[in-house]
């Protein structure tokens, strides 16, 4: 299996090398260069780990059998429950809870395999390097990313995140991570706008040999490295399994409702549907920053909005990267995939008459999503964080439109408690007392529910990382901290 750029086809890449370069050089994004196909009945009865074999080996090929048997085990061995993605039935509706890892967010499952899968590629690449991952996070990948790669040896990673723009708990489990080869800053901007910037070095010859010189070669932990996409697959054959043992025959067709940002989870269901998973609809669940919404329904991707801080802040994006991957594999067009993506650089905006016929999309304000949590706590006593709940409002509008009795399955993307600080306001019976760790104490009294062990802990965690930046110093502030980590 070789990989290539959504912007150059010709140039071909085995994974190891993919997964190390992080995005192309020409700014595009890696793709398979086919979808291999799966019997969906050899799979059902397998467990989480030998499923994730099973997928993963199709796609990487160049990685021994064995040792991909040995990273997968270690990245979901006890950082994960026996069941690492339990499927839960609350009311009609059932909810893939994909927040069990060590961040209690999704990225968990592709941020505990994805270092395991570059120290394999730099060992099998004799690369003499160290590597430098650069993310930007709009509250999740970061501190995924930031649990996954602490403590390498011969990995060091910064994270970029907006300074307003995450939760309290969301921030805590950033800069509080205490390892040298580590570094996490707050941007005075928003999340498109740590985005940018780290795609502006991706591509900026200067930089990447200024970091040559000090021996370092850049990768990312963002959803544009292939290797952040691939594992994701696996939990909607999980998810499907699950179904297929209760509700619904082997073979027939489900939906899945996606809460979408930078559009990296539901491409992962289009990849298991390409590669025979029979789904019938993969639903877009936006909030108020509507950019994906607005383009499957308009066919128009215009990117000049305002983004607004929203209740479910890891969706407040406005530039979707992957949304690129799902331009090529649409239109086989590499040459019109670049000009969509220029178009999209000089003048936010560009538009494709195209039929997504796998995709259907909708979305929820701030009102609908705190109604939605409320409602499903008093209707089916079950607590959901804000993400999941403007998939839940789109699912109840998808199926009144559709007026199916076709199964849906809800990815509930992070725990609520989360993002307490947002869901305790909606509960009356709670009194605020001014300090998260108090409310979520009293919010665990309230519904009986557990708030997480370590989740608690972080209020006697000291904060390593208290820098903020301009964007315009991002630049700047990373090859500071890999001069500072080449003295040390």
């Amino acid at each position: 299996m070789k990989f290539f750029s959504t912007r150059n086809p010709s140039d071909r890449f085995d994974f190891n090398e993919a997964v190390l370069m992080g995005i192309a050089t020409d700014g595009g994004l890696f793709v398979p260069e086919e979808f291999p196909k799966i019997n969906i009945d050899d799979l059902k009865d397998l467990s989480y780990d030998e499923l994730a074999f099973e997928i993963l080996s199709k796609f990487l090929t160049d990685v021994d059998k064995e040792k991909l048997k040995e990273i997968i085990s270690k990245a979901y061995d006890n950082k994960f429950p026996k069941n690492p993605a339990p499927l839960v039935k609350a009311g009609e509706d059932f909810y893939l809870e994909l927040y069990h890892g060590q961040t209690h967010a999704f990225k968990d499952f592709a941020l505990s395999i994805l270092p395991l899968f570059m120290e394999n590629a730099a060992n099998s690449k004799k690369i003499k390097n160290k590597i430098l991952i650069l993310t930007a996070t709009s509250g999740d990948t970061g501190s995924a990313a930031l649990y996954g790669f602490r403590d390498l040896k011969n990995i060091d990673i910064a994270v970029l995140y907006p300074e307003d723009g995450v939760s309290q708990i969301q921030k805590l489990q950033m800069t509080t991570v205490n390892s040298p080869n580590t570094l996490v800053m707050g941007i005075n901007g928003n999340f498109d706008d740590a985005q940018s910037a780290v795609k502006k070095i991706f591509t900026d010859k200067s930089v990447k040999e200024e970091l040559r010189e000090k021996n370092y070669s850049l990768s990312s932990a963002n959803s544009i490295n292939i290797g952040r996409l691939l594992p994701q697959i696996v939990y909607y054959f999980h998810a499907y399994n699950q179904l297929a043992k209760s509700e619904i025959s082997f073979g027939k067709k489900i939906s899945f409702v996606v809460p979408t940002g930078n559009f990296g989870d539901i491409l992962a269901g289009y990849y298991a549907k390409k590669m025979g998973l029979p789904i019938e609809k993969l639903v877009i669940a936006s909030n108020e920053n509507k950019v994906l919404t607005d383009f499957f329904e308009s066919k128009t991707y215009n990117a000049n909005r305002k983004l607004k801080v929203t209740n479910s802040p890891s969706m407040d994006i406005i530039i979707s990267s992957n949304l690129e991957r799902l331009l090529y594999h649409e239109t086989k067009d590499s040459e019109k995939v670049k000009i969509l993506m220029d178009s999209l650089l000089s003048d936010k905006v560009y538009s494709l008459e195209h039929d997504f016929k796998d995709f259907c999309a909708g979305y929820a304000d701030e009102k609908k999503t705190l109604d939605t949590i409320k409602n499903v706590y008093i209707k089916d006593n079950y607590l959901i964080d804000p993400h999941t709940a403007v998939a839940k409002k789109v699912a109840d509008d998808y199926k009144k439109s559709r007026k199916t009795e076709e199964k849906i399955i809800i990815l509930s993307t992070a725990s609520p408690f989360k993002f307490a600080d947002v869901i305790i306001n909606e509960f009356d019976d709670i009194t605020r007392q001014g300090d998260i760790f108090k409310d979520l104490k009293s919010f665990e009294n309230y519904t009986s529910i557990k708030v997480p062990k370590d989740i608690f802990n972080l209020k006697d965690r000291e904060i390593f990382h208290k820098k903020t930046t301009e964007v315009k110093d991002i630049q700047k502030n990373i090859i500071e901290f890999v001069c500072d980590r080449n003295e040390n």
